[in-house]
Protein backbone atom coordinates (compact mmCIF):
# COMPACT_ATOMS: atom_id res chain seq x y z
CA UNK A 1 0.00 0.00 0.00
CA UNK A 2 0.98 3.28 -0.27
CA UNK A 3 3.31 5.13 2.33
CA UNK A 4 1.07 6.73 5.90
CA UNK A 5 2.30 10.90 4.89
CA UNK A 6 1.32 12.11 8.47
CA UNK A 7 1.59 15.85 8.31
CA UNK A 8 3.45 17.57 11.02
CA UNK A 9 0.94 19.28 13.61
CA UNK A 10 2.15 22.66 15.22
CA UNK A 11 -0.93 24.31 17.23
CA UNK A 12 -0.19 27.13 18.81
CA UNK A 13 -2.22 29.03 21.44
CA UNK A 14 -1.98 32.25 23.51
CA UNK A 15 -1.92 32.28 27.57
CA UNK A 16 -1.08 28.10 27.82
CA UNK A 17 0.16 25.36 26.81
CA UNK A 18 -1.69 22.41 25.14
CA UNK A 19 -1.98 19.39 27.75
CA UNK A 20 0.32 16.64 26.45
CA UNK A 21 -2.92 14.12 26.91
CA UNK A 22 -4.97 15.83 24.69
CA UNK A 23 -2.06 15.90 21.76
CA UNK A 24 -2.00 12.67 22.30
CA UNK A 25 -5.60 11.89 21.92
CA UNK A 26 -5.75 14.06 18.18
CA UNK A 27 -3.14 12.76 17.04
CA UNK A 28 -4.38 8.91 17.68
CA UNK A 29 -7.94 10.45 16.12
CA UNK A 30 -6.11 11.50 12.90
CA UNK A 31 -4.13 8.48 12.86
CA UNK A 32 -7.10 6.23 13.56
CA UNK A 33 -9.25 8.66 10.56
CA UNK A 34 -6.19 8.39 7.89
CA UNK A 35 -5.99 4.31 8.38
CA UNK A 36 -9.81 4.37 7.36
CA UNK A 37 -9.29 6.34 4.67
CA UNK A 38 -6.83 3.56 3.21
CA UNK A 39 -8.83 1.02 4.06
CA UNK A 40 -11.76 2.24 1.69
CA UNK A 41 -14.78 -0.18 2.29
CA UNK A 42 -12.49 -2.65 4.21
CA UNK A 43 -10.67 -5.72 3.73
CA UNK A 44 -13.55 -8.05 2.31
CA UNK A 45 -14.69 -5.51 0.36
CA UNK A 46 -10.97 -5.43 -1.20
CA UNK A 47 -10.94 -9.26 -1.81
CA UNK A 48 -13.75 -9.14 -3.29
CA UNK A 49 -12.30 -6.55 -6.00
CA UNK A 50 -9.27 -8.75 -6.21
CA UNK A 51 -11.43 -11.92 -6.64
CA UNK A 52 -12.90 -9.71 -9.75
CA UNK A 53 -8.99 -9.10 -11.39
CA UNK A 54 -9.15 -5.43 -10.31
CA UNK A 55 -6.86 -4.15 -8.07
CA UNK A 56 -8.52 -1.21 -5.88
CA UNK A 57 -8.04 2.45 -6.10
CA UNK A 58 -4.69 2.74 -3.97
CA UNK A 59 -3.10 -0.12 -6.03
CA UNK A 60 -4.07 1.42 -9.39
CA UNK A 61 -2.62 5.03 -7.98
CA UNK A 62 0.93 3.33 -6.75
CA UNK A 63 1.51 1.51 -10.15
CA UNK A 64 0.41 4.85 -11.99
CA UNK A 65 2.66 7.45 -10.31
CA UNK A 66 6.45 7.07 -9.55
CA UNK A 67 7.77 5.42 -6.84
CA UNK A 68 7.33 7.42 -3.65
CA UNK A 69 6.08 10.92 -5.30
CA UNK A 70 2.06 10.47 -4.54
CA UNK A 71 0.58 13.20 -2.50
CA UNK A 72 -3.26 12.64 -1.33
CA UNK A 73 -5.59 15.66 -0.76
CA UNK A 74 -8.90 15.43 0.86
CA UNK A 75 -8.08 12.21 2.57
CA UNK A 76 -10.75 12.68 5.83
CA UNK A 77 -13.41 13.95 3.49
CA UNK A 78 -16.78 12.04 4.63
CA UNK A 79 -20.16 12.64 3.08
CA UNK A 80 -22.35 14.80 4.39
CA UNK A 81 -26.22 13.24 4.14
CA UNK A 82 -28.52 12.04 6.64
CA UNK A 83 -31.21 10.81 4.42
CA UNK A 84 -31.89 7.23 4.35
CA UNK A 85 -29.74 5.74 7.14
CA UNK A 86 -26.11 7.53 5.74
CA UNK A 87 -26.18 9.68 8.75
CA UNK A 88 -24.42 6.02 10.61
CA UNK A 89 -22.26 5.06 6.99
CA UNK A 90 -19.63 7.35 6.63
CA UNK A 91 -16.43 5.54 4.75
CA UNK A 92 -13.47 8.50 5.20
CA UNK A 93 -12.30 9.65 1.92
CA UNK A 94 -15.64 9.17 0.77
CA UNK A 95 -15.15 6.54 -2.37
CA UNK A 96 -12.50 8.08 -4.31
CA UNK A 97 -8.56 8.73 -4.02
CA UNK A 98 -7.27 12.06 -5.35
CA UNK A 99 -4.24 13.78 -5.33
CA UNK A 100 -1.29 14.51 -7.61
CA UNK A 101 2.24 12.65 -8.35
CA UNK A 102 5.05 12.28 -10.77
CA UNK A 103 4.45 10.12 -14.24
CA UNK A 104 7.76 9.85 -16.03
CA UNK A 105 8.97 12.54 -13.67
CA UNK A 106 6.27 15.01 -14.29
CA UNK A 107 3.39 16.74 -12.28
CA UNK A 108 0.33 14.57 -13.16
CA UNK A 109 -3.06 15.11 -11.11
CA UNK A 110 -5.55 11.88 -11.14
CA UNK A 111 -8.22 10.52 -9.21
CA UNK A 112 -9.13 7.25 -8.65
CA UNK A 113 -13.04 6.10 -7.85
CA UNK A 114 -12.90 3.69 -5.48
CA UNK A 115 -15.21 0.62 -5.88
CA UNK A 116 -14.73 -0.92 -1.98
CA UNK A 117 -16.52 2.27 -0.66
CA UNK A 118 -20.51 2.92 -1.49
CA UNK A 119 -19.48 0.90 -4.90
CA UNK A 120 -17.95 4.09 -6.13
CA UNK A 121 -21.03 5.90 -6.24
CA UNK A 122 -20.48 9.78 -6.20
CA UNK A 123 -21.80 12.01 -4.02
CA UNK A 124 -21.74 15.88 -3.28
CA UNK A 125 -18.01 15.41 -1.41
CA UNK A 126 -16.92 13.41 -4.12
CA UNK A 127 -17.86 15.44 -6.70
CA UNK A 128 -16.10 18.17 -4.81
CA UNK A 129 -12.53 15.94 -4.33
CA UNK A 130 -12.48 15.55 -8.11
CA UNK A 131 -13.03 19.41 -8.96
CA UNK A 132 -10.81 20.41 -6.51
CA UNK A 133 -8.15 18.02 -8.30
CA UNK A 134 -9.48 19.76 -11.97
CA UNK A 135 -9.25 22.75 -10.74
CA UNK A 136 -5.61 22.45 -9.43
CA UNK A 137 -4.21 20.47 -13.08
CA UNK A 138 -5.67 23.86 -14.76
CA UNK A 139 -3.99 26.02 -12.74
CA UNK A 140 -0.39 24.21 -12.90
CA UNK A 141 -1.09 23.32 -16.45
CA UNK A 142 -0.74 19.11 -15.66
CA UNK A 143 -2.86 16.21 -17.19
CA UNK A 144 -5.34 15.04 -14.82
CA UNK A 145 -6.05 11.04 -15.13
CA UNK A 146 -9.41 9.65 -14.15
CA UNK A 147 -9.52 6.16 -12.90
CA UNK A 148 -13.33 4.95 -13.46
CA UNK A 149 -14.57 2.43 -11.47
CA UNK A 150 -17.88 3.38 -9.75
CA UNK A 151 -21.66 2.18 -9.90
CA UNK A 152 -22.82 5.64 -10.69
CA UNK A 153 -24.56 8.73 -8.70
CA UNK A 154 -25.32 7.98 -5.12
CA UNK A 155 -29.14 8.15 -5.52
CA UNK A 156 -29.56 9.04 -1.34
CA UNK A 157 -28.19 12.06 -2.22
CA UNK A 158 -30.71 12.84 -5.20
CA UNK A 159 -30.31 16.01 -6.99
CA UNK A 160 -26.66 16.90 -5.02
CA UNK A 161 -25.33 14.36 -6.35
CA UNK A 162 -26.71 15.16 -9.99
CA UNK A 163 -24.89 18.66 -9.25
CA UNK A 164 -21.79 16.80 -8.77
CA UNK A 165 -21.76 15.39 -11.83
CA UNK A 166 -22.88 18.41 -13.93
CA UNK A 167 -19.49 20.59 -11.60
CA UNK A 168 -17.21 17.82 -13.53
CA UNK A 169 -18.93 18.20 -16.23
CA UNK A 170 -18.48 21.73 -16.71
CA UNK A 171 -14.77 21.58 -15.91
CA UNK A 172 -14.25 19.17 -18.43
CA UNK A 173 -15.44 21.53 -21.04
CA UNK A 174 -13.22 24.13 -19.73
CA UNK A 175 -9.86 21.86 -19.57
CA UNK A 176 -10.66 20.59 -23.00
CA UNK A 177 -7.97 22.06 -25.23
CA UNK A 178 -6.00 23.34 -22.19
CA UNK A 179 -4.32 20.35 -20.18
CA UNK A 180 -4.54 16.45 -21.50
CA UNK A 181 -7.61 14.67 -19.89
CA UNK A 182 -7.22 10.66 -20.06
CA UNK A 183 -9.97 8.63 -19.25
CA UNK A 184 -9.28 4.69 -18.08
CA UNK A 185 -12.63 2.81 -17.43
CA UNK A 186 -11.77 0.06 -15.28
CA UNK A 187 -14.53 -1.46 -13.40
CA UNK A 188 -18.85 0.06 -14.35
CA UNK A 189 -19.70 3.63 -15.46
CA UNK A 190 -23.28 3.78 -15.51
CA UNK A 191 -25.89 6.56 -16.07
CA UNK A 192 -24.68 10.25 -15.77
CA UNK A 193 -21.03 9.25 -15.44
CA UNK A 194 -20.16 7.99 -18.64
CA UNK A 195 -20.37 11.60 -20.18
CA UNK A 196 -17.24 12.97 -18.33
CA UNK A 197 -15.10 10.22 -20.07
CA UNK A 198 -16.49 10.91 -23.12
CA UNK A 199 -15.83 15.12 -22.90
CA UNK A 200 -12.09 13.84 -22.04
CA UNK A 201 -9.27 13.85 -25.07
CA UNK A 202 -8.89 9.80 -24.53
CA UNK A 203 -10.82 7.08 -23.39
CA UNK A 204 -9.42 3.46 -22.61
CA UNK A 205 -11.13 0.39 -21.09
CA UNK A 206 -10.08 -2.99 -19.42
CA UNK A 207 -11.20 -5.86 -21.50
CA UNK A 208 -13.64 -8.25 -19.20
CA UNK A 209 -14.14 -6.07 -15.99
CA UNK A 210 -15.02 -2.38 -17.32
CA UNK A 211 -18.14 -1.50 -19.10
CA UNK A 212 -19.47 1.93 -20.13
CA UNK A 213 -23.09 2.52 -20.52
CA UNK A 214 -26.43 4.57 -19.93
CA UNK A 215 -29.28 3.03 -18.48
CA UNK A 216 -31.57 0.27 -20.67
CA UNK A 217 -34.74 -1.33 -20.42
CA UNK A 218 -33.68 -4.43 -22.65
CA UNK A 219 -32.69 -7.49 -21.57
CA UNK A 220 -29.16 -7.77 -22.41
CA UNK A 221 -25.04 -8.81 -20.70
CA UNK A 222 -22.97 -5.87 -19.19
CA UNK A 223 -20.71 -6.85 -22.19
CA UNK A 224 -22.82 -7.04 -24.76
CA UNK A 225 -24.39 -3.08 -24.15
CA UNK A 226 -21.21 -1.45 -22.81
CA UNK A 227 -18.18 -4.25 -22.47
CA UNK A 228 -14.49 -3.26 -24.13
CA UNK A 229 -15.67 -4.71 -27.67
CA UNK A 230 -18.48 -2.51 -28.22
CA UNK A 231 -16.78 0.40 -27.39
CA UNK A 232 -13.10 -0.01 -28.81
CA UNK A 233 -14.61 -1.66 -31.97
CA UNK A 234 -18.36 -0.53 -32.65
CA UNK A 235 -19.36 2.77 -31.44
CA UNK A 236 -15.97 4.44 -31.11
CA UNK A 237 -16.39 5.64 -27.63
CA UNK A 238 -13.52 4.10 -26.50
CA UNK A 239 -9.43 4.59 -27.98
CA UNK A 240 -8.81 1.40 -26.83
CA UNK A 241 -8.99 -1.47 -24.55
CA UNK A 242 -5.93 -3.89 -22.40
CA UNK A 243 -5.80 -6.83 -21.16
CA UNK A 244 -6.05 -6.10 -17.79
CA UNK A 245 -5.42 -3.16 -15.17
CA UNK A 246 -1.30 -3.57 -14.46
CA UNK A 247 -1.26 -3.43 -18.48
CA UNK A 248 -3.67 -0.70 -18.98
CA UNK A 249 -1.56 1.61 -15.72
CA UNK A 250 1.91 0.73 -17.77
CA UNK A 251 0.07 2.06 -21.39
CA UNK A 252 -1.05 5.16 -19.99
CA UNK A 253 2.26 6.45 -18.45
CA UNK A 254 3.46 5.35 -21.94
CA UNK A 255 0.56 7.15 -23.18
CA UNK A 256 1.79 10.02 -21.25
CA UNK A 257 5.13 10.56 -22.19
CA UNK A 258 3.81 11.05 -25.92
CA UNK A 259 2.19 14.47 -24.16
CA UNK A 260 3.01 17.80 -23.18
CA UNK A 261 1.99 18.70 -19.78
CA UNK A 262 -0.38 21.58 -21.35
CA UNK A 263 -1.39 24.05 -24.07
CA UNK A 264 1.44 26.16 -22.74
CA UNK A 265 4.13 23.72 -24.00
CA UNK A 266 5.63 21.54 -26.18
CA UNK A 267 6.25 17.13 -25.94
CA UNK A 268 9.76 16.78 -24.33
CA UNK A 269 12.06 15.31 -26.89
CA UNK A 270 13.48 11.80 -25.93
CA UNK A 271 16.61 10.69 -27.04
CA UNK A 272 16.83 7.43 -29.36
CA UNK A 273 19.83 5.46 -30.71
CA UNK A 274 17.69 5.12 -33.72
CA UNK A 275 20.15 7.07 -36.14
CA UNK A 276 18.31 10.16 -37.29
CA UNK A 277 20.17 9.27 -41.20
CA UNK A 278 18.85 5.81 -41.30
CA UNK A 279 17.04 4.68 -44.42
CA UNK A 280 15.10 1.85 -44.97
CA UNK A 281 15.48 -0.22 -48.90
CA UNK A 282 12.53 -2.56 -47.59
CA UNK A 283 10.52 0.64 -47.47
CA UNK A 284 11.43 0.63 -51.27
CA UNK A 285 9.48 -2.33 -52.41
CA UNK A 286 6.97 -1.91 -49.67
CA UNK A 287 3.99 -1.04 -52.07
CA UNK A 288 3.09 -3.02 -54.48
CA UNK A 289 3.32 -2.17 -57.93
CA UNK A 290 -0.29 -2.74 -58.82
CA UNK A 291 -2.54 -0.38 -57.08
CA UNK A 292 -5.42 -2.21 -56.41
CA UNK A 293 -3.36 -4.70 -54.14
CA UNK A 294 -3.23 -3.89 -50.06
CA UNK A 295 -0.57 -3.05 -47.62
CA UNK A 296 -0.76 -1.97 -44.18
CA UNK A 297 0.07 1.71 -43.93
CA UNK A 298 1.54 0.73 -40.00
CA UNK A 299 4.56 -1.27 -41.88
CA UNK A 300 5.19 1.89 -43.38
CA UNK A 301 4.81 4.40 -39.80
CA UNK A 302 6.93 1.53 -37.76
CA UNK A 303 9.63 1.57 -40.69
CA UNK A 304 9.64 5.27 -40.82
CA UNK A 305 9.45 6.26 -36.67
CA UNK A 306 11.93 5.75 -33.92
CA UNK A 307 12.80 2.24 -32.64
CA UNK A 308 9.92 1.57 -34.40
CA UNK A 309 7.25 2.14 -31.45
CA UNK A 310 3.91 3.35 -32.62
CA UNK A 311 1.12 3.84 -29.78
CA UNK A 312 -2.05 3.56 -32.10
CA UNK A 313 -5.42 5.22 -31.14
CA UNK A 314 -8.45 3.14 -31.62
CA UNK A 315 -6.65 0.09 -33.67
CA UNK A 316 -9.63 -2.02 -33.46
CA UNK A 317 -12.35 0.81 -34.83
CA UNK A 318 -12.56 2.55 -38.36
CA UNK A 319 -9.66 0.35 -39.71
CA UNK A 320 -9.88 2.38 -43.01
CA UNK A 321 -7.53 4.99 -40.79
CA UNK A 322 -4.24 4.46 -38.48
CA UNK A 323 -3.75 7.42 -35.99
CA UNK A 324 -1.25 7.57 -32.84
CA UNK A 325 1.63 8.96 -31.38
CA UNK A 326 5.38 8.21 -32.24
CA UNK A 327 8.91 10.16 -32.07
CA UNK A 328 11.04 10.92 -35.07
CA UNK A 329 14.45 12.10 -34.56
CA UNK A 330 13.25 12.09 -30.64
CA UNK A 331 10.27 14.38 -31.36
CA UNK A 332 7.14 14.01 -30.37
CA UNK A 333 4.49 13.55 -33.34
CA UNK A 334 0.75 12.64 -33.91
CA UNK A 335 0.36 9.87 -37.19
CA UNK A 336 -2.27 10.04 -39.07
CA UNK A 337 -2.54 7.44 -42.32
CA UNK A 338 -5.02 7.06 -44.80
CA UNK A 339 -8.74 8.66 -44.46
CA UNK A 340 -11.59 10.47 -42.68
CA UNK A 341 -12.83 9.77 -38.56
CA UNK A 342 -9.28 11.24 -37.52
CA UNK A 343 -10.56 14.71 -37.36
CA UNK A 344 -10.48 14.87 -33.19
CA UNK A 345 -7.42 13.46 -32.99
CA UNK A 346 -5.98 15.89 -35.42
CA UNK A 347 -7.47 18.85 -32.94
CA UNK A 348 -5.98 17.13 -30.00
CA UNK A 349 -2.45 17.18 -31.72
CA UNK A 350 -3.20 21.13 -32.96
CA UNK A 351 -4.49 22.17 -29.73
CA UNK A 352 -1.24 20.72 -27.59
CA UNK A 353 1.66 21.25 -30.19
CA UNK A 354 2.04 18.12 -31.75
CA UNK A 355 3.36 18.11 -35.42
CA UNK A 356 1.62 16.39 -37.19
CA UNK A 357 2.83 13.63 -40.03
CA UNK A 358 0.57 12.00 -42.08
CA UNK A 359 0.96 8.87 -44.83
CA UNK A 360 -1.89 9.81 -47.39
CA UNK A 361 -3.13 6.58 -49.72
CA UNK A 362 -6.41 7.66 -50.71
CA UNK A 363 -8.87 6.09 -52.97
CA UNK A 364 -11.09 9.16 -52.73
CA UNK A 365 -14.31 9.24 -50.66
CA UNK A 366 -16.23 6.03 -51.99
CA UNK A 367 -19.98 6.87 -53.57
CA UNK A 368 -23.12 4.65 -52.84
CA UNK A 369 -26.03 4.78 -50.02
CA UNK A 370 -24.57 3.61 -47.40
CA UNK A 371 -21.53 5.79 -47.24
CA UNK A 372 -23.94 8.43 -47.35
CA UNK A 373 -26.45 7.49 -45.18
CA UNK A 374 -23.07 7.11 -42.31
CA UNK A 375 -22.28 10.63 -43.30
CA UNK A 376 -19.39 10.40 -45.55
CA UNK A 377 -19.78 14.28 -46.43
CA UNK A 378 -20.29 15.31 -42.64
CA UNK A 379 -16.98 13.40 -41.42
CA UNK A 380 -15.17 14.08 -44.62
CA UNK A 381 -16.32 18.00 -43.57
CA UNK A 382 -14.72 17.34 -40.09
CA UNK A 383 -11.74 16.29 -41.25
CA UNK A 384 -10.72 18.71 -43.53
CA UNK A 385 -11.83 21.37 -41.40
CA UNK A 386 -9.58 20.02 -38.48
CA UNK A 387 -6.44 20.36 -41.01
CA UNK A 388 -7.30 23.56 -42.10
CA UNK A 389 -7.56 25.20 -38.73
CA UNK A 390 -4.46 23.21 -37.31
CA UNK A 391 -1.41 25.80 -36.82
CA UNK A 392 1.42 23.09 -35.85
CA UNK A 393 4.02 21.67 -38.15
CA UNK A 394 2.18 19.57 -41.02
CA UNK A 395 3.78 17.26 -42.95
CA UNK A 396 2.61 14.92 -45.36
CA UNK A 397 4.08 11.98 -47.57
CA UNK A 398 1.58 10.32 -50.45
CA UNK A 399 2.66 6.86 -50.72
CA UNK A 400 0.29 5.75 -53.22
CA UNK A 401 -3.47 7.09 -53.89
CA UNK A 402 -4.44 10.30 -53.15
CA UNK A 403 -7.55 10.64 -55.35
CA UNK A 404 -10.50 13.16 -55.22
CA UNK A 405 -11.82 15.56 -52.55
CA UNK A 406 -10.07 13.05 -49.87
CA UNK A 407 -6.19 14.09 -51.63
CA UNK A 408 -7.97 17.38 -50.35
CA UNK A 409 -9.03 16.86 -46.81
CA UNK A 410 -5.48 15.02 -45.86
CA UNK A 411 -3.09 17.88 -45.22
CA UNK A 412 -2.79 19.16 -48.76
CA UNK A 413 -0.90 22.43 -49.54
CA UNK A 414 -3.88 23.84 -50.36
CA UNK A 415 -4.73 23.62 -46.71
CA UNK A 416 -1.17 24.92 -44.82
CA UNK A 417 0.36 21.71 -45.52
CA UNK A 418 4.38 22.86 -44.63
CA UNK A 419 5.80 20.26 -46.63
CA UNK A 420 4.09 17.95 -48.82
CA UNK A 421 6.26 15.23 -50.50
CA UNK A 422 5.39 11.94 -52.61
CA UNK A 423 7.06 8.53 -53.52
CA UNK A 424 7.56 7.91 -57.23
CA UNK A 425 4.44 5.62 -56.60
CA UNK A 426 2.23 8.18 -56.05
CA UNK A 427 -1.23 9.06 -57.79
CA UNK A 428 -2.86 12.42 -57.13
CA UNK A 429 -5.73 12.35 -59.20
CA UNK A 430 -9.54 13.48 -59.49
CA UNK A 431 -9.90 9.47 -59.76
CA UNK A 432 -8.32 6.81 -60.97
CA UNK A 433 -7.65 6.21 -64.80
CA UNK A 434 -10.35 3.33 -65.24
CA UNK A 435 -13.44 5.49 -63.67
CA UNK A 436 -12.14 8.95 -65.88
CA UNK A 437 -12.12 6.70 -69.01
CA UNK A 438 -15.57 5.48 -68.41
CA UNK A 439 -17.17 9.23 -68.19
CA UNK A 440 -14.85 11.07 -70.43
CA UNK A 441 -14.69 8.14 -73.24
CA UNK A 442 -18.65 6.47 -72.30
CA UNK A 443 -19.31 6.64 -75.94
CA UNK A 444 -15.98 5.64 -77.40
CA UNK A 445 -15.71 2.34 -76.11
CA UNK A 446 -13.10 1.15 -78.75
CA UNK A 447 -11.09 4.02 -77.83
CA UNK A 448 -10.93 3.34 -74.13
CA UNK A 449 -7.83 1.22 -73.68
CA UNK A 450 -6.01 3.37 -75.70
CA UNK A 451 -7.29 6.42 -73.57
CA UNK A 452 -6.73 4.32 -70.33
CA UNK A 453 -3.34 4.48 -71.10
CA UNK A 454 -2.44 7.91 -71.71
CA UNK A 455 -4.30 9.05 -68.90
CA UNK A 456 -1.91 6.89 -66.73
CA UNK A 457 1.05 8.38 -68.54
CA UNK A 458 -0.36 11.77 -67.43
CA UNK A 459 -1.69 11.23 -64.74
CA UNK A 460 -0.73 8.05 -62.55
CA UNK A 461 2.61 9.64 -61.10
CA UNK A 462 3.33 12.59 -58.64
CA UNK A 463 5.13 14.48 -61.55
CA UNK A 464 1.91 16.73 -62.74
CA UNK A 465 1.52 17.33 -59.32
CA UNK A 466 5.06 18.74 -58.26
CA UNK A 467 5.59 20.29 -61.51
CA UNK A 468 2.31 22.42 -59.94
CA UNK A 469 3.69 23.01 -56.69
CA UNK A 470 1.61 20.83 -54.86
CA UNK A 471 4.51 18.72 -53.88
CA UNK A 472 7.35 20.13 -52.44
CA UNK A 473 9.38 17.18 -53.73
CA UNK A 474 9.67 13.46 -54.83
CA UNK A 475 11.61 11.47 -52.87
CA UNK A 476 13.05 8.22 -52.55
CA UNK A 477 10.90 6.03 -49.54
CA UNK A 478 13.91 4.69 -48.10
CA UNK A 479 14.96 8.10 -47.46
CA UNK A 480 11.50 9.15 -45.83
CA UNK A 481 12.80 9.00 -42.26
CA UNK A 482 15.45 11.33 -42.81
CA UNK A 483 13.53 13.93 -44.56
CA UNK A 484 10.81 13.74 -41.83
CA UNK A 485 13.77 14.45 -38.96
CA UNK A 486 15.24 17.31 -41.18
CA UNK A 487 11.95 18.92 -42.18
CA UNK A 488 10.43 19.15 -38.44
CA UNK A 489 13.80 20.28 -37.30
CA UNK A 490 13.39 23.37 -39.68
CA UNK A 491 9.72 23.72 -38.28
CA UNK A 492 10.27 23.77 -34.83
CA UNK A 493 9.90 27.46 -34.72
CA UNK A 494 6.97 27.72 -37.03
CA UNK A 495 4.27 30.82 -35.92
CA UNK A 496 1.18 30.63 -37.44
CA UNK A 497 -2.44 32.44 -35.75
CA UNK A 498 -5.86 31.63 -36.77
CA UNK A 499 -8.37 34.54 -36.80
CA UNK A 500 -9.57 35.92 -33.65
CA UNK A 501 -12.84 34.75 -32.95
CA UNK A 502 -14.81 33.32 -29.98
CA UNK A 503 -15.43 30.04 -30.67
CA UNK A 504 -14.67 27.94 -34.09
CA UNK A 505 -18.21 26.10 -35.64
CA UNK A 506 -16.97 23.21 -36.46
CA UNK A 507 -19.15 20.71 -38.49
CA UNK A 508 -21.62 17.69 -36.76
Amino acid sequence: MLRNHLPRLHHTFRGYATASTKGSEIQSRISAKRQASLLGGGLKRISAQHAKGKLTARERIELLVDPGTFREYDAFVEHQCHDFGMASQTLTGDGVVTGVGKVNGRTTFLFSQDFTAFGGSLSKTFAQKVCKIMDRAMQAGAPVIGLNDSGGARIQEGVDSLAGYAEIFQRNVLASGVVPQISLIMGPCAGGAVYSPALTDFTFMVKDTSYLFAVTNETVTQEELGGSSVHARKSGVAHGAFDNDVVALAQMRELLSFLPQSNREKALDRFSADPVDRADPALDTLVPSDSTKAYDITDVVKRVVDDARFFEIMPEFAKNIVVGFARVGGQSVGIVGNQPLAARFVRFCDAFNIPLVTFVDVPGFLPGTQQEHNGIIREGAKLLYAYAEATVPKIAVTTRKAYGGAQCVMSSKQLRGDVNLAWPTAELAVMGAKGAVEILWRKDLEGRAKAEEEYNRLFANPLPAAQRGYLDDIIQPRDTRRRIIEELEILRSKQLVNPAKKHDNMPL
